[in-house]
Protein backbone atom coordinates (compact mmCIF):
# COMPACT_ATOMS: atom_id res chain seq x y z
CA UNK A 1 0.00 0.00 0.00
CA UNK A 2 1.03 3.67 -0.48
CA UNK A 3 2.22 6.29 2.26
CA UNK A 4 0.60 9.79 0.81
CA UNK A 5 2.38 12.97 1.53
CA UNK A 6 -0.24 14.97 1.92
CA UNK A 7 -4.08 14.89 2.29
CA UNK A 8 -6.44 16.86 0.77
CA UNK A 9 -9.91 16.73 2.55
CA UNK A 10 -13.50 18.00 2.19
CA UNK A 11 -15.59 19.29 4.64
CA UNK A 12 -19.46 18.98 4.61
CA UNK A 13 -20.54 14.99 4.84
CA UNK A 14 -16.91 14.16 5.30
CA UNK A 15 -15.84 15.97 8.82
CA UNK A 16 -19.37 16.72 9.73
CA UNK A 17 -23.02 17.34 8.65
CA UNK A 18 -23.77 20.26 9.56
CA UNK A 19 -23.95 20.56 13.16
CA UNK A 20 -23.94 16.91 13.57
CA UNK A 21 -20.65 15.30 14.69
CA UNK A 22 -18.30 13.16 13.43
CA UNK A 23 -15.85 11.57 15.94
CA UNK A 24 -14.26 9.27 14.12
CA UNK A 25 -13.44 12.08 11.40
CA UNK A 26 -12.26 13.92 14.42
CA UNK A 27 -10.02 11.03 15.03
CA UNK A 28 -8.76 10.89 11.43
CA UNK A 29 -7.16 14.62 11.36
CA UNK A 30 -5.82 13.83 15.05
CA UNK A 31 -4.31 10.86 13.38
CA UNK A 32 -3.08 13.22 10.40
CA UNK A 33 -1.58 15.99 13.07
CA UNK A 34 0.17 13.25 15.41
CA UNK A 35 1.89 11.95 12.68
CA UNK A 36 2.64 15.13 11.16
CA UNK A 37 1.26 14.68 8.22
CA UNK A 38 0.13 17.94 6.21
CA UNK A 39 -3.54 18.23 5.67
CA UNK A 40 -5.36 20.89 3.99
CA UNK A 41 -9.53 21.25 3.77
CA UNK A 42 -10.30 21.22 0.57
CA UNK A 43 -14.21 22.46 0.53
CA UNK A 44 -17.03 24.23 -1.59
CA UNK A 45 -18.47 25.97 0.97
CA UNK A 46 -18.17 29.31 -0.06
CA UNK A 47 -20.25 31.22 2.49
CA UNK A 48 -17.61 31.59 5.43
CA UNK A 49 -14.20 33.02 5.52
CA UNK A 50 -11.37 30.59 6.70
CA UNK A 51 -11.44 31.73 10.06
CA UNK A 52 -14.60 31.13 10.37
CA UNK A 53 -14.20 27.40 8.96
CA UNK A 54 -11.58 26.94 11.84
CA UNK A 55 -13.82 28.70 14.87
CA UNK A 56 -16.32 26.27 13.51
CA UNK A 57 -14.42 22.80 13.54
CA UNK A 58 -13.15 24.14 17.04
CA UNK A 59 -16.54 25.13 18.86
CA UNK A 60 -18.63 23.00 17.18
CA UNK A 61 -16.76 19.48 16.62
CA UNK A 62 -13.58 19.58 18.76
CA UNK A 63 -11.05 19.66 16.17
CA UNK A 64 -8.14 22.29 16.24
CA UNK A 65 -6.36 23.26 13.09
CA UNK A 66 -5.06 26.82 11.50
CA UNK A 67 -6.58 29.08 8.44
CA UNK A 68 -3.11 27.43 6.24
CA UNK A 69 -5.55 24.32 6.59
CA UNK A 70 -8.46 25.62 4.65
CA UNK A 71 -8.75 26.41 1.16
CA UNK A 72 -12.53 27.36 0.06
CA UNK A 73 -14.06 27.63 -3.22
CA UNK A 74 -14.18 31.46 -2.46
CA UNK A 75 -10.60 31.70 -2.31
CA UNK A 76 -9.87 29.47 -5.18
CA UNK A 77 -12.55 31.75 -6.83
CA UNK A 78 -10.75 34.75 -6.02
CA UNK A 79 -7.47 33.51 -6.99
CA UNK A 80 -8.81 32.13 -10.68
CA UNK A 81 -10.04 35.82 -11.47
CA UNK A 82 -7.19 37.35 -10.04
CA UNK A 83 -5.16 35.61 -12.61
CA UNK A 84 -7.37 35.98 -15.28
CA UNK A 85 -7.76 39.71 -15.28
CA UNK A 86 -3.87 39.98 -14.40
CA UNK A 87 -2.52 43.34 -13.12
CA UNK A 88 -4.31 45.20 -15.51
CA UNK A 89 -7.65 43.68 -16.49
CA UNK A 90 -10.80 44.78 -15.23
CA UNK A 91 -11.70 43.90 -11.61
CA UNK A 92 -15.47 44.15 -11.57
CA UNK A 93 -17.64 41.70 -10.37
CA UNK A 94 -21.59 41.20 -9.47
CA UNK A 95 -21.76 38.42 -6.61
CA UNK A 96 -24.71 36.12 -5.87
CA UNK A 97 -23.10 34.85 -2.68
CA UNK A 98 -22.00 35.02 0.85
CA UNK A 99 -19.19 36.90 2.89
CA UNK A 100 -16.45 34.03 2.20
CA UNK A 101 -16.73 34.66 -1.25
CA UNK A 102 -17.60 38.84 -1.36
CA UNK A 103 -14.41 39.03 1.22
CA UNK A 104 -12.08 36.48 -0.89
CA UNK A 105 -12.72 38.96 -4.12
CA UNK A 106 -12.52 42.14 -2.24
CA UNK A 107 -9.02 40.87 -0.95
CA UNK A 108 -7.89 40.29 -4.77
CA UNK A 109 -8.85 44.34 -5.38
CA UNK A 110 -12.62 43.66 -7.56
CA UNK A 111 -15.21 45.84 -6.69
CA UNK A 112 -18.81 45.42 -7.24
CA UNK A 113 -20.90 46.14 -10.26
CA UNK A 114 -24.51 45.62 -10.04
CA UNK A 115 -25.05 46.98 -14.10
CA UNK A 116 -22.31 45.80 -16.52
CA UNK A 117 -19.13 43.52 -14.47
CA UNK A 118 -17.10 42.47 -16.07
CA UNK A 119 -17.51 38.60 -14.11
CA UNK A 120 -21.09 37.53 -12.78
CA UNK A 121 -19.74 35.00 -9.77
CA UNK A 122 -22.60 32.81 -8.88
CA UNK A 123 -22.07 30.60 -5.11
CA UNK A 124 -24.13 29.12 -2.24
CA UNK A 125 -26.70 31.87 -0.96
CA UNK A 126 -29.24 31.56 1.43
CA UNK A 127 -30.60 35.24 1.10
CA UNK A 128 -30.87 35.19 -2.48
CA UNK A 129 -33.52 36.66 -4.00
CA UNK A 130 -35.40 37.06 -7.33
CA UNK A 131 -33.94 40.49 -7.60
CA UNK A 132 -30.30 38.90 -7.18
CA UNK A 133 -30.98 36.27 -9.92
CA UNK A 134 -32.30 38.93 -12.02
CA UNK A 135 -29.29 41.27 -12.28
CA UNK A 136 -26.77 38.36 -12.49
CA UNK A 137 -28.89 36.89 -16.01
CA UNK A 138 -29.11 40.41 -16.75
CA UNK A 139 -25.50 41.46 -16.74
CA UNK A 140 -24.08 37.77 -18.42
CA UNK A 141 -26.85 38.81 -21.31
CA UNK A 142 -24.91 41.76 -21.62
CA UNK A 143 -21.76 39.95 -21.86
CA UNK A 144 -20.26 39.19 -18.72
CA UNK A 145 -18.32 36.55 -18.66
CA UNK A 146 -20.36 33.68 -16.04
CA UNK A 147 -18.50 32.02 -13.08
CA UNK A 148 -19.72 29.45 -10.92
CA UNK A 149 -17.81 28.88 -7.67
CA UNK A 150 -18.88 24.77 -7.49
CA UNK A 151 -21.89 22.64 -9.14
CA UNK A 152 -22.91 20.74 -5.71
CA UNK A 153 -26.60 20.01 -6.50
CA UNK A 154 -26.82 19.43 -2.27
CA UNK A 155 -24.75 19.74 0.92
CA UNK A 156 -25.51 17.44 3.88
CA UNK A 157 -26.46 19.16 6.93
CA UNK A 158 -28.23 18.08 9.65
CA UNK A 159 -31.62 18.87 8.57
CA UNK A 160 -30.39 16.46 5.50
CA UNK A 161 -29.39 17.27 1.98
CA UNK A 162 -30.09 20.75 1.63
CA UNK A 163 -29.82 22.67 -1.86
CA UNK A 164 -26.13 23.76 -3.11
CA UNK A 165 -24.50 25.74 -5.25
CA UNK A 166 -25.06 24.45 -8.07
CA UNK A 167 -28.68 24.27 -7.97
CA UNK A 168 -28.55 28.29 -7.78
CA UNK A 169 -26.12 28.15 -10.49
CA UNK A 170 -28.52 26.18 -13.06
CA UNK A 171 -31.13 28.79 -12.54
CA UNK A 172 -29.22 31.26 -13.85
CA UNK A 173 -27.82 28.90 -16.62
CA UNK A 174 -31.18 28.20 -17.78
CA UNK A 175 -32.07 31.54 -18.06
CA UNK A 176 -29.11 32.76 -20.08
CA UNK A 177 -28.59 29.69 -21.67
CA UNK A 178 -24.74 29.75 -21.09
CA UNK A 179 -22.66 27.11 -19.18
CA UNK A 180 -20.76 29.00 -16.38
CA UNK A 181 -16.41 28.33 -15.89
CA UNK A 182 -16.87 26.44 -12.61
CA UNK A 183 -13.90 26.69 -10.25
CA UNK A 184 -14.32 24.27 -6.75
CA UNK A 185 -14.91 20.57 -7.18
CA UNK A 186 -15.20 18.68 -9.41
CA UNK A 187 -12.99 20.77 -11.36
CA UNK A 188 -9.18 20.71 -10.70
CA UNK A 189 -8.10 23.82 -10.19
CA UNK A 190 -9.18 24.17 -6.25
CA UNK A 191 -7.18 21.20 -6.01
CA UNK A 192 -3.89 22.60 -8.25
CA UNK A 193 -4.02 25.74 -6.36
CA UNK A 194 -3.87 23.65 -2.91
CA UNK A 195 -1.30 21.16 -3.74
CA UNK A 196 0.84 24.25 -5.16
CA UNK A 197 0.66 25.78 -1.90
CA UNK A 198 1.25 22.78 -0.13
CA UNK A 199 4.93 22.09 -2.23
CA UNK A 200 3.11 18.60 -3.14
CA UNK A 201 2.85 17.05 -6.55
CA UNK A 202 -0.42 15.33 -7.35
CA UNK A 203 0.66 11.56 -7.15
CA UNK A 204 1.74 12.20 -3.84
CA UNK A 205 -1.49 13.22 -2.22
CA UNK A 206 -4.79 11.54 -1.54
CA UNK A 207 -8.18 14.00 -1.90
CA UNK A 208 -10.92 12.57 0.72
CA UNK A 209 -14.64 12.97 0.27
CA UNK A 210 -17.78 11.94 0.43
CA UNK A 211 -19.32 12.99 -2.94
CA UNK A 212 -18.26 10.92 -6.27
CA UNK A 213 -19.53 13.50 -7.95
CA UNK A 214 -17.75 16.40 -6.56
CA UNK A 215 -14.48 15.15 -4.53
CA UNK A 216 -13.77 12.26 -6.03
CA UNK A 217 -13.76 13.25 -9.55
CA UNK A 218 -11.73 16.05 -8.37
CA UNK A 219 -9.37 14.24 -7.58
CA UNK A 220 -9.28 12.03 -10.74
CA UNK A 221 -9.35 15.16 -12.54
CA UNK A 222 -6.55 16.64 -10.80
CA UNK A 223 -4.28 13.48 -11.14
CA UNK A 224 -4.32 12.83 -7.61
CA UNK A 225 -5.65 9.55 -5.88
CA UNK A 226 -8.91 9.32 -4.14
CA UNK A 227 -10.85 7.90 -0.89
CA UNK A 228 -14.77 8.19 -0.84
CA UNK A 229 -16.40 7.74 3.00
CA UNK A 230 -19.71 7.16 2.76
CA UNK A 231 -20.52 8.95 5.31
CA UNK A 232 -22.65 11.65 3.25
CA UNK A 233 -23.92 12.19 0.10
CA UNK A 234 -22.37 9.19 -2.68
CA UNK A 235 -23.78 5.84 -1.65
CA UNK A 236 -22.01 2.48 -2.95
CA UNK A 237 -25.22 2.12 -5.55
CA UNK A 238 -23.94 5.32 -6.88
CA UNK A 239 -20.68 4.71 -6.89
CA UNK A 240 -20.55 1.81 -8.70
CA UNK A 241 -22.53 2.64 -11.74
CA UNK A 242 -19.59 5.27 -12.55
CA UNK A 243 -16.82 4.33 -15.02
CA UNK A 244 -13.86 5.33 -13.07
CA UNK A 245 -13.95 4.34 -9.30
CA UNK A 246 -12.47 5.77 -6.57
CA UNK A 247 -9.05 4.48 -5.62
CA UNK A 248 -10.38 3.63 -2.05
CA UNK A 249 -14.07 3.39 -0.49
CA UNK A 250 -14.04 2.57 3.34
CA UNK A 251 -17.37 3.05 5.29
CA UNK A 252 -16.31 5.81 7.66
CA UNK A 253 -12.83 7.81 8.62
CA UNK A 254 -12.00 5.27 11.08
CA UNK A 255 -11.25 2.21 8.35
CA UNK A 256 -8.31 4.14 6.96
CA UNK A 257 -4.63 3.39 7.89
CA UNK A 258 -2.05 6.44 7.15
CA UNK A 259 0.57 3.65 6.31
CA UNK A 260 -1.39 3.09 2.91
CA UNK A 261 -5.06 1.32 3.35
CA UNK A 262 -8.59 0.46 3.98
CA UNK A 263 -8.67 -1.16 7.60
CA UNK A 264 -11.18 -3.92 7.52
Amino acid sequence: MKKYQAYLIDLDGTIYAGSKRYPKARQFVERLQAAGTPFKFVTNNTTKLPVDVVRNLADNHDIHVTTDNVYTAGLATADYLDQLAGSTGERTVYVVGEIGLRQALTAKGFTVDEEHPKYVVVGLDSDVTYEKFAKAVLAIRSGSTFIGTNSDSNIPKSRGLMPGAGALVDLVRYAVQTDPIFVGKPEPIILNNSLQQMGIAPEDALMVGDNYLTDILAGIHAGVDTLLTYTGVSTPELVAQQAIQPTYTVPSLDHWDLEGGPIA
